[in-house]
């Protein structure tokens, strides 16, 4: 049994027709992430899932029972599930304190672990105009699990934070699927905020689901440039096109599309037998240096941990040891 059914929803506009409808099932415990380009509809579909906008065509289901829409009530949502908006609010000139009291329904005890896993006890005597938009972003979470939610849906949770409070943020909603029975969604634009924390990955293309699998199955084994493209840098290459691609993988043939992720490729001296190119860009990303090669008018990027590359030299690009890539028949739409 799911804790949440989407039966085949859809939102348009007035006058539109309905093109793509959504459906799928969420177990309980799983941690869901929703990711798509900006305008794909996934604020939407969070929305509908919470009760909080009225689809087009449709029904959501929690507990084999249909959630009431807004026009169907006079407060809009459901008691048992928990929306955070990307755009909180949080009242002036209360002590958090106070404003956590009112929604809470939990032990005083429970409520106090709560606080803790959010990262909030000591703004408990602060007034809600002393602290920062972090720091207000978690004390209106933590209001939202003092009600004792069975599902949270969080709508672009690290938008608007530097890398500070974002780390925080990201480690109290993996504290919070392992220290509460709260199922969780997540929606974001960025990968890497999705990629470590979900069991589980919907892709979003204007209103409809493109792909339902597993984080990592997805990320390299892409069916389309969109899926792999809205995961994270991926070299996407026509074999037809640029043939000289068989020299790295043997059994590549002109008819398929290549896709493979630059963490998977590496560097060395031209042996004069593979596939060699020109470097022409070196970028700092942190972890790793982005190398950018042109290879016979292809663009192809490798990740490496050696910053000891120039401009203008050749290399020769070969796999890493059990790379992992996918070989599509046919040319995919993007």
């Amino acid at each position: 049994m799911f804790l949440l059914e989407v039966c085949g929803v859809a939102k348009n506009h007035v006058g539109e027709s309905v093109n793509a409808t959504i459906s799928f099932g969420l177990p309980k415990g799983q941690k869901l992430a929703i990711a798509g380009e900006t305008g794909s509809g996934k604020t939407t579909l969070l929305k509908m899932m919470a009760g909080l906008l009225e689809p087009t065509t449709g029904s959501v289901l929690f507990n084999q029972d249909q959630i009431l829409m807004p026009s169907e009530q006079l407060i809009p949502g459901h008691p048992k599930i928990a929306f955070l908006s990307q755009y909180f609010e949080l009242r002036n000139n209360y002590r958090v304190e106070e404003l956590l009291e009112m929604a809470n329904k939990m032990e005083p005890a429970r409520a106090r672990h709560m606080y803790e896993i959010c990262r909030i006890q000591h703004l408990l005597s602060r007034k809600t105009n002393q602290i920062s938009g972090g720091e207000k972003q978690r004390i209106v979470l933590a209001q939202l699990l003092t009600t004792e939610p069975a599902l949270l849906l969080l709508d672009e949770p690290f938008s608007n934070l530097d890398k500070i409070h974002k780390q925080i943020m990201q480690d109290v909603i993996s504290d919070i699927a392992t220290h509460f029975d709260t199922t969780c969604v997540l929606v974001s634009h960025d990968a890497a905020d999705l990629l470590p924390w979900a069991n589980r990955m919907l892709l979003i293309k204007e209103g409809a689901i493109i792909r339902d699998d597993a984080p990592a199955t997805i990320f390299y084994t892409p069916q389309n440039e969109y899926e792999a493209e809205i995961l994270g840098a991926c070299n996407c290459i026509n074999i037809g096109i640029f043939s000289g691609v068989k020299a790295l993988i043997a059994e590549a043939n002109d008819n398929q599309q290549l896709f493979i992720r630059p963490s998977q490729l590496s560097l060395i001296k031209p042996s004069g037998k593979g596939f060699e190119g020109t470097i022409v860009g070196v970028a700092f990303c942190g972890s790793h240096y982005l190398i950018t090669l042109q290879i016979n008018g292809l663009t192809l990027q490798v990740a490496s941990l050696d910053s000891d590359y120039t401009f203008g030299d050749r290399y020769e690009v070969c796999l890493k040891e059990n790379a992992k890539y996918f070989l599509l028949q046919g040319k995919p739409v993007g």
